[in-house]
């Protein structure tokens, strides 16, 4: 696993301090819960990542009993731009360290309750981003001109979501 470097490190306490402040204000943690947050090792994913863009890992310890061991981020999020998702991932993340695992509806009721709506609907649009740094070439629509970035060549064997056309393979380098 990659570790944070100096810079990222900074970024991402900085980041801690505004999300475990703005929980503290929405009344979901108190001083012993922060406390327990701030211990949470901070780190930053693979720069290739995609579709992850932050995970809670944990160690089994001896007794069977799961603990925490870091907390990471895609550290693409780790700038000026992606401030506000970042703060929505760590958010995110810290709810999975307070004990609610799995993806279920009083984990998304917790979610959503994060007050900067804007920002929890990012997602998608930081996953488009990164697939976009990432990709090789783009499969494209020759009859709705619909776009797909992707790493590998298709070969013809897709088809366009929309009209069913079969997607042409396109160096990124060729496109303007």
């Amino acid at each position: 696993m990659p570790r944070a470097d100096a810079a990222q490190q900074t970024v991402l306490r900085d980041l801690q301090t505004q999300v475990l402040h703005t929980m503290r204000t929405m009344g979901l943690i108190d001083a012993e819960k922060e406390s327990m947050l701030r211990g949470v090792r901070l780190g930053v994913l693979r720069t290739s990542a995609t579709q992850r863009h932050g995970a809670t890992r944990w160690i089994r310890e001896a007794n069977g009993a799961l603990s925490v061991d870091v907390v990471d981020l895609h550290p693409a999020l780790l700038v000026m731009d992606w401030a506000n998702y970042a703060k929505f991932v760590l958010f995110h993340e810290y709810l999975h360290v307070l004990g609610n695992r799995a993806h279920d509806s009083v984990f998304r009721t917790l979610e959503r309750s994060w007050p900067d709506r804007e920002a929890s609907q990012r997602g998608k649009a930081f996953t488009h981003a990164r697939r976009l740094a990432r990709a090789k070439w783009h499969w494209v629509c020759p009859s709705c001109d619909q776009r797909f970035p992707r790493q590998r060549r298709g070969g013809g064997r897709y088809l366009c979501r929309s009209c069913r056309t079969a997607l042409v393979d396109v160096p990124v380098h060729d496109i303007q």
